[in-house]
């Protein structure tokens, strides 16, 4: 049976059970209940009880996850790279809070998936903790740096050619503006007028926002694994402390730039304004949560960063948001195939937002690198 067809309750538990089963998780299987955070994959708390070896009873707790196969179109890949990169962390990291995707030996192989289907199944140990959406607690913004940090930090001797790019071009920031002008020349829903100061303002800043993709291309900054995805909420923090756990969601882990991760962080964490805003006017950079996050960041990766790496941090975030208000403009122009939307002109107005926030950015540039230079002075 389908999982995507168990209509009740019952079906959906003898689905978890046997996925279970299929993973060797000891004990007896007693409950569960959807995880409804995230919006691609399908994900369940599931919870066993057992024997904890001196007659006591003992509740262990699994996160089960039906990979979302439409958004995801080499899931093998994917769970090779996840594998390769949590056991090198766990080798780097011993006794340490680590993410561990389970394995099964169907097939006689050693594996991290189960494949049903089109159907791919995975487990990953539960982490009691929490997760945070807002970025107003530098404490918290401070701990997400400290972690992505530290993730990079473990991966640094890991060869990042040794990992699929998953997803192709993923952050090749000149194939966007490549893509922009396609759309523009094609103009398939008469899109174009409107979008056109967006564009000119692109389109006149586009050596800058390429930079990252010139330097990597000339060998100038070397490839790392990255993690792709480097918002706050992929961060599990200690309901008490608020300290960071440990970094989730590697769906996206694959060879990039350090400073893609440090830039895209910022560009999502030190907004004022949430990225569709359309109060133009108060949205820019937060220059107390950029230096919160580079103080956690640089923490753990600045003894290992190269200094051209560090000399591109500042400007990072401005190359990402320029590339990611490329995307959505494509995306409007093209009638919005990709991006999901609210209203007509949601792919525009995010755009926008993404020019005014790189616009500021510019005007802070400066500050911004300061602030990177004082900290890795600081850490190495």
């Amino acid at each position: 049976m389908p999982t995507s067809q168990a209509t009740s309750p019952q079906e959906l538990a003898k689905k978890l059970q046997s996925i279970g089963a299929a993973f060797h998780l000891p004990g007896l299987f007693f409950s569960h209940e959807e995880v409804r955070a995230g919006n691609v994959n399908h994900t369940y708390k599931v919870n066993y009880i057992m024997d904890d070896g001196q007659g006591m009873a003992r509740i262990k707790s699994y996160v089960v996850q039906r990979l979302n196969s439409f958004a995801f179109r080499n899931p093998i890949q994917l769970m090779e790279n996840i594998d390769k990169v949590t056991e090198h962390i766990r080798r780097k990291r011993p006794g340490a809070m680590n993410l561990h995707y389970h394995h099964t030996d169907v097939t006689g192989e050693r594996k991290t998936y189960l494949m049903e289907g089109k159907d791919l199944w995975r487990i990953i140990n539960y982490v009691p903790s929490i997760t945070c959406d807002s970025c107003e607690d530098l404490h918290v913004v401070r701990n997400a740096g400290v972690a992505f940090g530290d993730f990079q930090k473990s991966l640094e001797d890991f060869q990042a050619t040794d990992l699929f790019e998953t997803i192709p071009n993923f952050h090749n920031t000149r194939m966007r503006y490549q893509q922009l002008r396609e759309a523009l020349q094609e103009n398939p829903y008469g899109r174009r007028d409107a979008a056109r100061p967006e564009v000119d303002y692109l389109l006149s800043v586009e050596p800058e926002a390429c930079r990252l993709t010139d330097l990597e291309k000339s060998g100038e900054l070397p490839l790392r694994v990255t993690h792709n995805d480097t918002k706050i909420n992929n961060v599990l923090f200690d309901p008490e402390t608020r300290n960071a756990l440990v970094v989730i969601d590697l769906d996206t882990v694959m060879p990039g730039l350090v400073a893609h991760d440090f830039g895209d962080a910022i560009r999502f964490a030190a907004n004022f304004t949430q990225e569709d805003s359309q109060e133009l006017e108060k949205t820019g950079l937060d220059l107390n949560t950029y230096w919160a996050f580079a103080d956690g960041f640089l923490s753990q990766t600045a003894p290992g960063l190269t200094e051209t790496e560090l000399a591109t941090l500042g400007e990072s975030p401005f190359c990402l948001a320029c590339e990611l208000a490329c995307r959505f403009l494509t995306d409007y122009l093209l009638g919005d195939p990709y991006f999901k939307i609210h209203y007509p002109d949601h792919n525009l107005v995010r755009a926008r937002c993404q020019i005014a926030l790189s616009k500021d950015m510019h005007v802070k540039k400066d500050a911004m690198q300061a602030i990177v230079e004082g900290c890795a002075k600081k850490y190495r």
